[in-house]
Parts: C-alpha cells; structure tokens; sequence
C-alpha cells in the first residue's frame, strides 16, 4: 500500500541517561530546525519521518535506492511548497472536521476492498500509524481544497475554444489511446537570464544522455526532477494525447513503451516525458450518463467550513419540506454555471465528475435528495433527475471536451503557480 505520511513536530524525549551518582547524564540531542518558511518551520524530525516514508515505498518498488542525502533536498524542497499551501489554508479558514476526515478514511479503506480494521492492520505492518495517516489525509485534503480556490477556479474554457477542439485533429481523437507517463522537469524561473537557461538545457541534456545509456529514470526523477511528482519517480498518470501541452500532444504518439522524449522548453522549465504504458482506442463505446442537479456552497474567508455545512444543512431540510429545489439554487448556489438554471448540470458522464460527487451520485435514487456532502469544491446538496445509456452524442463529446481542456491548463497552471508560490515565499534552509 503506497502511503504518505506527514507528521506535525513531533515530540522530543529529553532528558538524562542516569546511571550512578559518578557517571554524569549523557545530554540527547534536541530537535532542530531545517528550514524556516514565510511564518513556519519544519523540523529536523519532519524532514527524517518523510525521507523514512519515502525510501520505504521506494523500496516497495524494487532497485536502487538514491542516497539518502541525495534525496533530503528533494523531500524537504516537497515539504516547504506543502507547508506553503497548509498556510494559506489555515489564512483562508479552511478546516476538515473529524466527521469528514472519518469519512474520507472510511473511503481510502473501502477503494483498497478493506475495512477500517483491516486498513489499521495493513499501516501498522507498514509500520505507519492510523493517527499519522489521518493527520497527512487532513493535510492533503486542506492543501487540495487551496488548489481548488487558487488554481482551478481561475481556469476558464469558452464555447468556442471547445469547438474549435472538436474540429481539430486532436479533437477527433479525444477517445482514442491514453498513455501512462512520466517526467522530469529541469526548472527555471520567470525572467531566467539566458546564462541560466543555458546551465538548465545543459542539465536536462545530461540527464537525457544518462537516461538514453540506461539510468532508471524513476531514479533520476527522484534525485534531480523538480516536478511535483518527483518522488513519486516523475509519475502522472493516465493522460489522452490532446491534455498535454504541445508539442508533448504530438510527440507522445510517436513513443515506443520505454522511450523517452528530448528535453523540451517549456514556461516551467526543461521536461522530458517517458511512456510506462498505453491503453484504450475503442471507439463507440455505450456510455451511462445522468441527469443532475445540485445546490453548491463554498467556505470562504468570511464564512468557515462548518457554518457552509451547517448552511447546507438548513437548505436540505427546506427542500424536505417541499420548497422548490430551482428557486433555492439560482438564490443561493455559488456553481456559476448551474445556478442560473436552478443547478441543472443536464446529462453528464459521471467519470468527469470528482470521485466525491460521482459516488453520492450514484447511490442516490432517481427523485430523491441527498444529504449534505463534501467535495473540494465545497458542500452540496444534489437530486438525480434521471439515468441512460448512450452512444457518444454531441453533448457528451462537448463535455468530455470541455473537461480535457480543463485538465490541460490546470496542469500548466498548477506547475506555474507552485512555482510562483515558491519564488515569493521567505524560505531560509537550514539543512
């Protein structure tokens, strides 16, 4: 089971080793500070639980590992961009009740076919704690909500860029085969001087010819990428040609299983994709689709995660007393582009839904209320209209189109703004 973990500053055992009245106290050596960053610090046992954490589960994948002082800048470059996004949560109030957290383990347990018992059992022989696992779930769900508020909510998709995607090549194509990737990023930072992106091309050219000799690319990854997956050996993922920016959306047909693109400038920096993997290719295949609606409701810093459930909570129970579910939503729903229509999202593929949402969706009897839920993008209330089967109808590619676009500038713009949040941050490293 592949875990992160991340403690909060743990505590010290101090104190003195006594053995007679003739042998003094041997002094134990006290936690100290690695970095400081903007109003925080982490801590030198911070930085020694997650290296732990991370060469365990390299370890789980088999070959060499980096050396360990190759990886602490790494872990701990991971930890300062965290600790950045944890802080601008705790500025924007957002907070994860321990109903939610519950739930959200209850979930993590249930996608690996576990009970919560079970999943308690399977940490300890990983040597985790079930406390630690839900401090680091409660830390990585705080941390994509503040992506949600600062990144995802600033991309926007026009009509006509979907259309104009539906009418190209890559558009046409948007069923067809998906590839499992990786990378690795050489970066640079806006406004590099050219000598700079001279000594970044110089290093990814490097690291290029190593990989092409036969280095193990999830190694270097770990040791000189400075993506955001880097410790997880450059991985991304599942991705269709058309949600990689170019030229990547061109190049990545062309890969072999194994082959690694050149090193390509990009606004982030130098990057070279390798293909793990590729799947699918079918074309008209039978989808189900459901008609929906919700009512959404977002925290924010003038109104907290508890009173935006406790808000949902009173709308839910006016809609059991019979008061129109569209006159509520167009009154109170922050979805800009369902509340006009009294939170109709029409038919919609539940695979471009967020896993939150697309599990109440689907136990949800046709014409009946759900209670009140969480997604990372705040509280809702839905009512399932009704559910079909069909062929990809125009609608649907719309839609898928829509959400492909959305993946590839959220990519682009995630990597940019932790970057960004990076650059004008006050970090001192100590290590």
């Amino acid at each position: 089971m592949k875990t992160k973990l991340i403690n909060s500053l743990l505590p010290l055992a101090l104190g003195a080793l006594l053995c007679c009245s003739t042998v003094q106290a041997e002094v134990q050596p006290l936690d100290r500070v690695v970095a400081i960053v903007d109003n925080d610090v982490i801590m030198q046992s911070q930085l020694d639980q997650r290296l732990d954490e991370v060469r365990q589960n390299l370890a789980k994948r088999g070959g060499d590992l980096p050396p360990r002082d190759a990886l602490a800048p790494q872990v701990l470059e991971r930890l300062i961009v965290e600790n950045l996004q944890l802080q601008m949560g705790e500025r924007s109030g957002i907070r994860i009740g321990d109903e939610e957290l519950n739930r959200a383990m209850a979930t993590i347990a249930q996608r690996n076919n576990l009970s919560l018992e079970q999943f308690r059992a399977a940490l300890a022989r990983d040597g985790l704690s079930y406390d630690d696992a839900r401090e680091q779930v409660r830390r990585e769900m705080v941390v994509s909500r503040v992506r949600q508020r600062r990144v995802a909510e600033r991309i926007q998709v026009s009509p006509q860029e979907v259309q104009n995607f539906l009418a190209s090549d890559l558009g046409k194509l948007q069923l067809s085969e998906e590839f499992r990737l990786a990378n690795i990023l050489v970066p640079l930072s806006e406004g590099s001087s050219a000598q700079a992106i001279q000594a970044a091309e110089r290093q990814a050219r490097d690291i290029h010819a190593q990989l092409q000799q036969g280095a193990d690319f999830a190694r270097l990854a770990m040791a000189r990428s400075a993506s955001e997956n880097a410790l997880e050996g450059g991985e991304i993922g599942w991705r269709k040609a058309a949600q990689l920016p170019p030229p990547f959306d061109a190049m990545v047909g062309a890969l072999g299983v194994g082959e690694v693109t050149e090193p390509v400038r990009t606004p982030a920096g130098f990057i070279m994709l390798k293909l793990l993997e590729k799947r699918g290719g079918e074309r008209g295949v039978q989808r189900d689709e459901v008609h929906v609606r919700h009512i959404l409701l977002k925290p924010s810093e003038i109104r907290s995660d508890d009173e935006t459930r406790i808000l949902a909570e009173r709308l839910y129970e006016r809609l059991q007393g019979g008061e129109d579910f569209a006159e509520l939503a167009k009154s109170f729903s922050e979805d800009p582009g369902s509340a006009l229509h009294g939170g109709d999202l029409n038919w919609i593929d539940p695979n471009s839904l967020v896993p939150e949402f697309r599990e109440v969706m689907a136990s949800s009897p046709v014409g009946r209320l759900s209670k009140p839920f969480r997604t990372p993008f705040g509280w809702h209330v839905l009512e399932v209209l009704d559910r079909r089967t069909s062929d990809a109808s125009g609608e649907a590619r719309e839609q898928q189109a829509l959400n492909l676009l959305r993946n590839r500038k959220y990519d682009e713009e995630l990597q940019n703004w932790l970057r960004q949040i990076r650059d004008e941050a006050y970090v001192e490293i100590r290590l």
